[in-house]
């Protein structure tokens, strides 16, 4: 952008349309939480549609300039969030996003989009992971990472590196090609379905968590389940049970991994499942089946009609 004049309407619709997917990507992957980084978009857009108003004001570089903002809400939201979600029921889990419906999205690697890693991302502070995310996944210099942040490179480089220590334990060990996970996914969801145990269990890892994010909502594990046998056979015995209620199980890409949808009897998401897939086997199962939070899937059901109703 340059001091030629102020840009007209037209032009201020097409900086939306170019940068919105990359403003997005920065926000979702920061927040957690697609309706919360649709908000700061918004008013990052609307910032700058003023600032881009005042003929005596110049942004050189729109794109760094809307990162900044995006940045910067974000990193606030996220202090304000932190309380809300402390006294969140159950465990909080992001919003899930259907990645295969949005490839505009997608504009750093899926890895960095899945529920495991945004999950991971919770460790941080909101500096830290505004720091590390600008570096290690959208590749921003130390520079530009500090001065979107506020602070010195020094700082932010201390910032970096000990957000990767405390990421480092989460991380997968043995990464799986794309191919693997599809094929691995396929074989989870028919063995839950049927009620498969032996099955089951040969796909998870020995110490795999299942973590299950109701709001408050929908009945709920409040905390995560541990281990092989039990993740087995939780799964083993859900899944029937909501088959019998006439939901049934799609396999989709869920945050740029293979996962599934659950869908009622008439088409409505009731629940979203992600998997963390380390080798051949699965080592972290998150479900959301809070409604509040599957509205980015879809139109949504009411799965805790259905478990009542099942339950009489």
């Amino acid at each position: 952008m340059t001091s030629e004049g102020r840009p007209d309407a037209m032009s201020i619709s097409d900086l939306y349309d170019e940068l919105r997917p990359q403003a997005f990507a920065v926000a979702y992957r920061m927040l957690g939480s697609a309706s919360e980084a649709e908000d700061v978009v918004q008013e990052a857009f609307l910032r700058m549609h003023d600032v881009l108003q005042r003929d005596e004001l110049v942004i050189e570089s729109p794109p760094a300039y809307l990162t900044t903002l995006v940045t910067r809400l974000a990193i606030d939201q996220l202090r304000s969030a932190r309380s809300r979600r402390e006294g969140y029921v159950g465990e909080w889990l992001p919003e899930p996003i259907a990645t295969e419906s949005n490839p505009a999205e997608q504009t750093e690697s899926s890895d960095s989009l899945s529920l495991a890693f945004l999950v991971l991302l919770e460790r941080l502070t909101p500096q830290q992971r505004a720091a590390f995310l600008l570096r290690e996944v959208f590749e921003y210099p130390y520079v530009e990472v500090a001065e979107i942040i506020g602070t010195d490179v020094d700082s932010t480089r201390h910032l970096v590196a000990r957000a990767r220590r405390h990421l480092r334990e989460g991380r997968p060990r043995h990464v799986a090609s794309a191919q693997e996970r599809e094929a691995l996914a396929l074989r989870f969801v028919a063995a839950a379905q049927h009620g498969d145990l032996p099955a089951l269990e040969e796909l998870l890892m020995k110490d795999v968590v299942m973590r299950i994010d109701g709001g408050g909502k929908v009945p709920a594990q409040a905390q995560p389940v541990n281990g092989r046998a039990r993740v087995a056979r939780a799964l083993s015995i859900g899944l029937p049970l909501l088959a019998s209620a006439g939901v049934r199980i799609e396999l989709a890409e869920v945050n740029g991994e293979p996962g599934a949808l659950a869908l009622d009897a008439t088409g409505l998401v009731v629940a979203a499942l992600g998997l963390d897939v380390a080798g051949t086997q699965v080592q972290g199962v998150y479900i959301v089946v809070n409604p509040e939070k599957l509205r980015h899937l879809g139109p949504t059901g009411d799965l805790a009609a259905l478990v009542r109703r099942r339950r009489l």
